[in-house]
């Protein structure tokens, strides 16, 4: 695309379908008061001319591959979140089929999480043994790195309402660990890092990185309340293995998203509302927001020679990454770099060299030059600004981009409702005054309004352009309507060719966000447990039985289809009991659950697993306990009687 083609919006062809959207939405702002330069990119040969529900036809697209024949297996894992829901979801990619959520945040009444006395311990309990808490906002989710690539081992995802990140292995895709993190809230950004910066020999995650989206007062105890200047944000580093906090780093403004570096050395935040505004138009009044660099090996230093503080209750120690603590580039431990307003996204190419940030409230995208940060941490460069190498216009509400291995990027464009494909080593040239220098290649019209992205691969050295999902925010018109509540659209996009096609739709339950898409044969699962991992495991069936220690009582049981062992057991009314069953079934798929009708119990067993629950027997009779989970011919057979004695 010519540049001389870029227009301002009043001299834009009628946009169809987008022109309410964008309508509405330019009106909202300014109703705020905001006085926005924002373009948009005519329609040329590079945009798409079919509507988003007829894809053109593509010689070179594998497009025909999405629709798989029974029995084949996709060729991608993508790891979903599951917002509001509070889960972590995955998919089969090309294919879209949801194979599994993985509950974490909140309770789910299929597998138990949140019944269990194993769940409850990594949710939080509070004294009386109920949950801390039940509800969740899972956003982003990404997973552990080696030598560049995903090693398959651990993903985690943040819950913004709560402050939590809960680590997914992935061998048996289980939630094994959830942390709250100290001193923040709205925590949104999260990150592994790709390599240790202090040990080069460490090529794999060691730690992951958080954000807080939300300014508050620190201590958050009543205090300062009324003095919004006075909040803060933390960004915060979580250790991969223990899970504990290791620090914070006490900035100005929030941390929205965050990338980071191949080498290990720099992480990174998306910053809107440096203002530190309370209300919207407070966080929309300055030009240009910032993306805030984090030199991990300094920080770390600082930690280890007690230049700390801590704040309340926390025991993490902090250092200061404010501005005015950070201004000798030969000492900072953070940089600020200039972007224009309210970015949304800020994404890691998969060569090494740029953090591309979008302008969500500008129609631009910054490609900021990582080895210039470092030379401005280093006092090689005057002015950190400098590491920007463009700033191009790409569409109305840029937010989130994902890379295809080959130079090129791809940016969501929210108020376009359309994904942009651009070079990137193109628009360096044309910000570096090359005029002629056409980086956009190509435009896409989804449907409707797009918010995160991926590609296969994307964040990864290994990334391989072959596949690009988009999370579209509204879908009406798309689907069979179910009333008020729309499913949202996922939708995926060939991007092996020079042009992206469009093949398939999704629907997904709102409201998820962020989301990876990995190779299969990086992922090693494991289908059957292995029994040694459960402390509690019954390894044998003649150790089952009632246990009683005055009114506590332990009941031991063990499942093989179809029978429950003992078929039987006695309670007295007001016994604290606590179950535990383990699965001796061995083979693949023969999972069993346990329902005690009128108890509010109910959970699953897998092959070779064991679990516990516990109650207070509170009601006399008898109870069938029952297999929830099909697991043979019989059973509808396989039941076992609690009897509680009055």
């Amino acid at each position: 695309m010519n540049q001389d083609d870029i227009k301002p919006l009043e001299a834009q062809p009628d946009l169809g379908r987008r022109k309410f959207l964008n309508t509405a939405a330019l009106v909202g702002l300014s109703g705020a008061g905001l006085s926005v330069g924002l373009s948009a990119c005519k329609k040329g040969e590079e945009t798409a001319g079919a509507p988003a529900g007829a894809p053109a036809a593509s010689a070179d697209s594998h497009a025909s591959n999405v629709h798989l024949k029974p029995g084949e297996l996709d060729t991608y894992y993508g790891l979903w979140s599951g917002g509001h829901t509070g889960d972590f979801r995955v998919l089969g990619l090309p294919s879209g089929r949801e194979l599994h959520r993985v509950p974490c945040m909140v309770p789910d009444a299929l597998v138990g999480w949140g019944i269990t006395n194993e769940s409850k311990k990594i949710m939080g309990t509070k004294a009386d043994g109920s949950l801390k808490y039940t509800v969740g906002d899972t956003h982003h989710t990404h997973a552990s790195y080696k030598d560049g690539n995903y090693d398959g081992r651990y993903a985690w995802i943040n819950d913004k309402i709560n402050g939590r990140i809960a680590r997914i292995r992935l061998d048996y895709f289980v939630c094994d660990k959830i942390t709250e993190l100290p001193n923040i809230q709205g925590f949104h950004g999260i990150f592994p890092d790709k390599r240790d910066p202090v040990d080069p020999a460490i090529n794999y995650t060691t730690r992951v990185f958080c954000g807080s989206e939300f300014h508050i007062p620190l201590p958050n105890k009543g205090q300062d309340i009324d003095s919004p200047e006075k909040y803060r944000a933390m960004f915060t580093c979580v250790d991969a293995e223990s899970m504990e906090v290791r620090y914070q780093v006490l900035i100005d403004g929030n941390c929205d998203l965050l990338a980071t570096s191949y080498d290990g050395k720099l992480a990174a935040c998306n910053q809107y509302n440096t203002e530190n505004g309370i209300h919207y138009e407070d966080m929309m009044s300055a030009e240009r927001d910032s993306c805030i660099f984090f030199n991990i090996a300094r920080i770390e230093e600082a930690v280890k020679a007690g230049k700390t503080r801590t704040f309340g209750d926390s025991k993490v120690p902090v250092v200061d990454g404010t501005r005015a603590a950070n201004t000798d580039p030969t000492t900072a431990l953070v940089a600020y770099v200039s972007v224009p307003k309210n970015p949304h996204g800020v994404n890691a190419s998969p060569d090494g060299k740029y953090f591309i940030c979008a302008g969500k409230l500008s129609p631009t995208a910054t490609v900021i030059e990582l080895s210039k940060v470092l030379d401005w941490f280093d006092g090689k460069l005057d002015n950190v600004d400098k590491s920007i190498v463009a700033e191009v216009e790409i569409g109305l509400g840029p937010l989130h981009t994902a890379f295809d291995g080959r130079g090129n990027a791809y940016t969501t464009l929210f108020l376009d409702s359309q994904m942009v494909k651009w070079n990137i080593d193109a628009a360096i040239k044309f910000h570096a005054g090359d005029a002629n220098s056409k980086y956009v290649v190509d435009r896409l019209d989804v449907h409707y309004q797009p918010g995160h992205t991926n590609a296969s691969q994307s964040e990864t050295a290994a990334a391989d352009g072959k596949w690009l999902v988009v999370g579209c925010k509204f879908s009406k018109d798309r689907f069979l309507p179910v009333g008020p509540l729309h499913a949202e659209t996922e939708q995926l996009i060939d991007i092996s060719g020079d042009k992206m096609v469009l093949v398939a739709d999704h629907p997904v339950r709102p409201e998820p966000h962020d989301f990876i898409i990995m190779k299969r044969d990086l992922i090693r699962t494991k289908q059957v447990y292995e029994m040694d991992e459960f402390p509690l495991a019954i390894k044998d069936p003649k150790d089952t039985g009632v246990f009683r220690e005055g009114k506590k009582v332990t009941v031991k049981i063990t499942s093989q289809a179809p029978a429950f062992s003992p078929r039987e057991f006695r309670l007295k009314l007001g016994d604290e009991v606590t179950i535990i069953l383990t699965n001796h079934d061995k083979v693949e798929d023969l999972t069993h659950g346990f329902a005690i009708p009128k108890y509010n119990v109910n959970f699953i067993v897998n092959p070779q697993e064991t679990a516990s629950v516990t109650f207070k027997a509170d009601k006399p009779g008898v109870f069938w306990c029952y297999c929830t989970h099909f697991c043979h011919a019989l059973h509808l057979e396989m039941r076992s009687r609690m009897i509680v004695e009055a």
